[in-house]
This record gives structure tokens, C-alpha cells and sequence, in this order.
């Protein structure tokens, strides 16, 4: 079986390329068709073949290049019609789509194809949204889901037929765990004398770190030796969150720039807990590396969230609730026989249910069925 993997703007790479690799060691004949990430490395290609055929010359120009967007826009409709004629494969499948509202027009006619819904809707989402979403997902002959919770928004905000939803975890990022080569903790981070709390990934304002920093002002009024590393690139002002953090007090680092991912091991294994206090998500990379690590996990009950909860390898709290964030993480921080109930959990999750191979087998079982319907 030949299987085409799109993700026309890198959105993804370790999602699209621990697929990959997971498909071919599972027997398929695998390409990826993506362009060039500019933002960092990304992991080998395992066994599958990847074509950076997408927005060529914008990524030639740089990361940094002035006029970026409008070069990678102009870009966009040719390589869309180019694509028609790069698709031979028995089953298409599409992770992302650049401008969906456009591209849903622009789909190549080859069946069968499918979708994995990253993203579902926006809050609140508006009508025009909606039906946007239906275009797209609707135009799929099946829609990958991460969770019960997303295939249910598929199901009902989004109104897609129930047949075309199919339910396959996330796997964990274990490729992580063993890079050919993996940096020193960095020096922000050194030196650090109790347990550690740590807060990982872009950060957003949907992710509830100031939540976070008022938590964690009462767990460092019984644990002083705790710290709290919030580290990731911004994409929001940070200094609110700094100024705040010097008001609650307690230990509290920030490492606000792009990690690379040989930075990442040193991090999460120094981690004694990993916290997800997000307001709103359906997933998170975040949580599928903190699976990896086998890391206990202390998650809001957002999303798919509850779900991975469910293995054993996570504590839960209401979204924005200080108290119950506070008095999770106070526990843990005190009590190491528990925190190695929850790693294990995790350790068992990220090599079962939340496995690559996992998913593998269960994508694998779609892509025949839609063969075998179009047959």
C-alpha cells in the first residue's frame, strides 16, 4: 500500500514524520509531501521518503527574508494545482491545509483521502467558521480524531457524518528520548536544589500561566526548595508574567526563546512534575513529550486531556481554578512514592495506547477499509 502524507506548510514535522516512520515499519510504502521547516531540525526520515515541494523559493529565502508571507502566498496556488499530478498513491492523507476555506476548492480529485483534525474550531466559532470546517472535513472520505472529546466536536458542532469519524490517539514523541545527540541542561536552568515543576511550549495565553504562578506562590510557601521553569518562545508580553512571579515569590525560572529539540531531553528528565494548567485545548505536543519521559503530568480537564488521565498517568484540575492547582501540585511536589506511580502510568501509556506503533496499526486498519469501499 502506497500512502501520501500533505502538510503543505510544515505545521507539524514530528507529528507528520513519527507517522511516517510509524506506517512504513508497520508495511506501507510512505512519502511525505511538505515543505521546508525553517524553525529548527526535524527528525530523519525512517524508512519514507520526504518532498519538500511546497513554497520553494520563500524557504530558500529564509526564515528572516522581508516579504516572507506574500512570497509564500504567491507560492501557494501553483504548488496547490502542482500537487494534482504528484498524487499516485492508493490513499491520500491530509494533515494540514494552508488556507482551508481556498484549499477546499483546490483538493485534487484522488480518492480515497483522509484528514487528521488537528484543529477543529475557534472558540466561540462563528457560523461562517462552521461551515468552513464542514467544507473541508466534509470533503474527506474519514477524519482522524485524537480523542473521544474531538471526535464528539466533529460529530456535533462541526455536524460531519458520525461514519467518517474514526478515533486514533496521538502518539508520544519518544523519538526525543534518543536523539544521536542531546545538548547539556542550559545555564538558565542549572542548579536547581528541590523538586521541579516545569511549564513547556509556546507560550500562549490560553495556556493559564499566570494561573500557574499564582498556584505556585502557595506551593512555595510550604515547599521552598520547589521551583518553577516556564520555558518556550512567546507569543504573548511577557513581562506581566514576570512581574507577577517576582510578586507571588517563590523559585521561578523563565527560558523565553525557541528550544531545539536536542535541548529538550536535559529538561524533562530534570522535571519532577510536568504541568498542562491550560484554559482551552483540544491536545498538546507538550503532553504526548511529557508522556515520553514517562513524567507524571498534572492537567487541566480540558479537551482530550481527561482521556489520557484515564491511563493513571495524570492528575486533573477544573481549567482556572488556583485552589485546586495549588493544593495538586503542593501534594505532589510532597509526596515522590506518588509522582513515581503517575511515571510509571505514563511509561505504560506511551508504550501502549499512546504508542507510534499503536496508531500506526489503527491508521493502517483505515486506510484498508477505505480501499476496500472504493473497490
Amino acid at each position: 500500500m502506497k500512502v501520501q502524507l500533505v502538510d503543505p506548510s510544515a505545521f507539524t514535522p514530528p507529528y507528520d514524520r513519527a507517522l511516517a516512520a510509524a506506517l512504513s515499519r508497520a508495511g506501507a510504502e510512505v512519502e511525505l509531501l511538505t515543505s521546508r521547516f525553517l524553525h529548527g531540525a526535524v527528525p530523519p526520515a525512517e524508512g519514507y521518503r520526504v518532498d519538500e515541494r511546497f513554497y520553494r523559493r520563500s524557504a530558500r529565502r529564509g526564515l528572516d527574508a522581508p516579504a516572507r508571507l506574500p512570497f509564500k502566498a504567491a507560492e501557494h496556488l501553483p504548488d496547490m494545482l502542482r500537487l494534482r499530478r504528484a498524487l499516485d498513491a492508493d490513499v491520500v492523507h491530509y494533515q494540514w491545509l494552508t488556507i482551508p476555506s481556498l484549499d477546499a476548492r483546490l483538493l485534487p480529485p484522488r480518492r480515497p483521502r483522509a484528514m487528521t483534525a488537528h484543529y477543529i474550531l475557534p472558540p466561540q466559532a462563528s457560523r461562517r467558521a462552521v461551515r468552513s470546517a464542514r467544507r473541508v472535513f466534509g470533503a474527506m472520505d474519514a477524519v482522524v480524531a485524537h480523542s473521544e472529546h474531538s471526535a464528539a466536536r466533529l460529530r456535533n458542532e462541526v455536524g460531519l457524518d458520525p461514519a467518517k469519524v474514526r478515533v486514533i490517539p496521538h502518539g508520544a514523541f519518544d523519538y526525543l528520548t534518543k536523539l544521536p545527540e542531546e545538548k547539556p541542561l542550559p545555564a538558565d536552568l542549572e542548579g536547581a536544589e528541590g523538586p521541579v515543576i516545569l511549564s513547556f511550549g509556546l507560550l500562549r495565553p490560553y495556556k493559564g500561566i499566570e494561573i500557574l504562578l499564582a498556584a505556585f506562590s502557595r506551593v512555595a510557601a510550604t515547599h521552598p526548595t520547589a521551583e518553577l521553569w516556564i520555558v518556550g518562545n512567546p507569543r504573548m508580553d511577557v513581562e506581566p508574567l514576570q512581574r507577577a512571579a517576582e510578586e507571588a515569590g517563590g523559585r521561578v525560572r523563565f527560558v523565553t526563546r525557541f528550544v531545539d529539540d536536542a535541548e529538550i531531553p536535559a529538561i524533562f528528565r530534570r522535571a519532577d512534575l510536568v504541568v498542562l494548567p491550560y484554559l482551552d485545548a483540544e491536545h498538546s505536543g507538550v503532553l504526548y513529550t511529557g508522556l515520553a519521559f514517562g513524567k507524571p503530568l498534572v492537567l487541566s480537564a480540558v479537551g482530550g486531556f481527561p482521556e489520557v488521565a484515564e491511563t493513571g498517568a495524570a492528575r486533573l484540575v477544573p481549567p482556572g481554578d488556583v485552589d485546586a492547582l495549588a493544593a495538586t501540585l503542593a501534594e505532589l511536589v510532597g509526596d515522590e512514592a506518588a509522582r513515581a506511580e503517575l511515571a510509571g502510568a505514563a511509561s505504560r501509556a506511551a508504550a501502549g495506547p499512546y504508542s507510534w506503533d499503536e496508531a500506526a496499526r489503527r491508521t493502517m486498519d483505515l486506510y484498508r477499509e477505505l480501499i476496500e469501499a472504493r473497490a
